[in-house]
């Protein structure tokens, strides 16, 4: 397939598309229902109806009966372990192979032309960004969201979370399922704006940002405490009357959700003529530029916050305007700080 059709490539071999990255017209005034009706379709498709859909299958075939979630023993949280584990490296690895190894279809659609295998840098693990994405995934990753998972799991099961049945409650409970990304987006703004601050970015974030041309295993490539952070979306269906395969599906929404935003390619090649979009391009710029897009645009805080970037240079001058004026602050405290001679 020509990319070239949909976007630009310079000198570097750095492919843009030619629309300007977007938000979704939900959370607009006035409303543009004609808008939201196009773009329904790629809310449920295929990203989110196949979380949802997984977390079926683990309610159904890897979550061990109530009575046995009552008690936190070895047996079943290992076995919950071991197919989160198995699940990472499938999904993961399924796109890495693709993309990354096979390079399937070369650089098109690649935001950055280059590949991380082929730049090695002394800020990973052996110099490797695949190795380093991978073993920080799972080694703090998966453990820590089988954790939240287990602990949201035995709550649920001796009554400590608000457990509603899709039996008695079927339209509260699917409007509650369609409003999980939603509410993944809200705490990702939330945690993602927390740790961008100075202190928490030096010691936490920069780990992630190491991978400034990330790749799919970037996306779990995370510091204890980020992912830690991360994960806790789950903690939300404590409070709020919910069900556990919902709480799984938010779960999910993050853990696996987390590949296509970090795929590096704005569009996957799935026949000659057929592709899927990745959505990634919002957080392809957040890795770029740092201190823009710190949500993923399905809530438009970006915009209202003023940090939104579309890829554009309408964008660039907006940014560089607001850099040189928090630069412009930061040189009058020290001005203000500095004792008179």
């Amino acid at each position: 397939m020509d990319d070239l059709k949909f976007g630009t490539r310079d000198k570097r071999g750095n492919w843009t598309p030619n629309e300007p990255a977007g938000t979704a017209p939900v959370f607009v005034w006035p409303p543009r229902p004609l808008a939201v009706l196009k773009w329904l379709p790629g809310y449920f498709f295929p990203y989110n109806i196949l979380f949802f859909l997984s977390a079926l299958a683990w309610w159904n075939w890897v979550i061990p009966p109530v009575e046995v979630m009552q008690t936190l023993a070895w047996g079943w949280v290992l076995k919950l372990f071991a197919v989160n584990a198995v699940a990472v490296f499938l999904w993961y690895f399924a796109f890495e192979l693709q993309l990354y190894i096979r390079r399937a279809q070369g650089n098109r659609f690649k935001y950055n032309g280059k590949f991380p295998a082929d730049a090695p840098s002394d800020v990973f693990w052996f110099r490797s960004q695949n190795l380093d994405n991978v073993l920080r995934g799972f080694l703090s990753g998966v453990p820590l969201w089988t954790a939240v998972q287990v602990i949201v799991l035995w709550a649920f099961a001796n009554g400590y979370a608000p457990w509603l049945s899709f039996a008695d409650h079927p339209v509260y409970l699917a409007l509650l399922c369609l409003v999980v990304p939603v509410i993944h987006e809200f705490h990702f703004f939330c945690i993602h704006r927390l740790i961008h601050t100075p202190l928490l970015y030096k010691w936490v974030h920069s780990v992630h940002h190491n991978s400034i041309n990330p790749s799919p295993w970037s996306s779990l490539s995370m510091h204890p405490v980020e992912h830690l952070l991360y994960f806790s979306t789950i903690f939300y269906h404590l409070i709020i009357p919910s069900n556990p395969i919902i709480a799984i599906y938010q779960l999910h929404v993050a853990g696996f959700g987390a590949v296509p935003g970090h795929v590096g390619f704005d569009k996957i090649e799935v026949t000659d003529e057929t592709t899927v979009d990745s959505h990634a391009y919002i957080h392809y710029l957040h890795h770029k530029y740092f201190e823009v897009n710190y949500g993923d645009g399905l809530i438009p805080i970006d915009k209202w916050l003023g940090t939104f970037h579309d890829g554009s240079k309408d964008s660039d001058e907006q940014m560089k305007a607001r850099f040189q004026a928090k630069k412009a602050r930061a040189n009058a405290k020290k001005s203000v700080g500095t004792p008179a001679e």
